[in-house]
């Protein structure tokens, strides 16, 4: 995403497929929203946020960046064939520049933000990651600070609200109740999706942001598996090793993830208020906290219930002023 407030995937979490150049909602929509709206809003709120879930059950058994390596093929040829199918193969068809703008930006959000997380989580609680990745539109209002963008006081309180939650969000690692090296790689990812974010609003993108999301995805599903390889991940991968549990975490990744959501997401951003879409970015932590802690037993510690409440305000104060 190009702006400080969580205004497409991008901005939001690592784990959410880019959208940098998906169009702009109105801010101002008529008052009465139908109940496809709440319903495509809902599916963002659970289903991204459920995602932190979804891959915490699937490191457990497959290696983590080759996982990354198999969701976003499977999301690209999907997603590229339903576009192809709806509006023809022409429709994937982009100059090399624009290409070549998707597919360093796929690497960055993909490969850097999102293959940090997966890789972090084999150590970090999925909650915990959820909440250290809501900075990440803390980290895009500094960053666009750097390329010039001019800042407001009320917008820099919330980032330095936002970056003093983060810190007592690293308790754990200190304390030794979480590894330190595990968190250190979220905020890197949070970064790193965030650089992603404030260069795909100044690239030459695709103007579709569905055929955007395919060759970003292309260039993290290839990058993914090149990292695997550089590891040694495939040497001693056994698929029969891998739990059921882990194959339906990846295939929800897949499709409930990387294709469902960011459908409804596209389609709120033009038929729903653009601050009612940026909710998500406030919901999706408090979801991955609620679901970790129900299904994986994660426990929710003063740290991580104090550290995330200001990062989340933070976020909001931020949201609020860029709007």
């Amino acid at each position: 995403m190009s702006t400080p407030a969580p205004h497409s995937p991008a901005d939001a979490a690592p784990d959410c497929p880019p959208a940098a150049t998906a169009p702009r909602a109105a801010a101002d929509r008529p008052a009465g929203l139908g109940a496809a709206v709440w319903a495509a809003l809902g599916i963002v709120y659970v289903v991204w946020g459920s995602t932190y879930l979804a891959i915490r059950v699937v490191v457990e058994t497959m290696p983590p960046l080759l996982s990354g390596a198999l969701r976003f093929g499977a999301a690209t040829l999907l997603l590229g064939a339903g576009l192809a199918v709806r509006k023809g193969w022409r429709a994937l068809r982009v100059t090399r520049r624009q290409f070549g703008s998707a597919f360093l930006v796929g690497v960055l959000l993909l490969v850097g933000g999102n293959g940090m997380v997966v890789l972090a989580e084999r150590t970090v609680p999925s909650g915990l990651a959820a909440l250290m990745v809501a900075s990440v539109p803390l980290w895009v209002v500094l960053l666009r600070r750097a390329f010039g963008a001019r800042t407001g006081g009320a917008t820099l309180a919330g980032v330095l609200l936002g970056l003093a939650g983060l810190v007592v969000l690293t308790a754990p690692g200190l304390t030794g109740e979480v590894g330190l090296s595990g968190l250190l790689l979220v905020v890197g990812a949070a970064v790193v999706w965030a650089l992603g974010s404030v260069l795909a609003g100044r690239l030459p993108m695709p103007q579709d942001p569905f055929v955007a999301s395919v060759y970003e995805m292309l260039a993290g599903s290839l990058g993914a598996l090149a990292l695997s390889f550089a590891r040694g991940e495939p040497d001693g991968f056994d698929p029969g090793a891998v739990s059921a549990a882990s194959w339906s975490g990846l295939v929800y990744l897949v499709l409930f993830g990387s294709i469902v959501a960011f459908t409804s997401y596209a389609w709120l951003l033009q038929r729903a208020p653009l601050p009612l879409v940026a909710t998500y970015a406030y919901v999706n932590p408090v979801v991955a906290v609620f679901l970790g802690w129900l299904f994986l037993s994660e426990a929710l510690t003063w740290p991580i219930l104090v550290g995330g409440a200001i990062v989340v305000g933070g976020v909001f104060l931020v949201a609020r002023n860029e709007r």
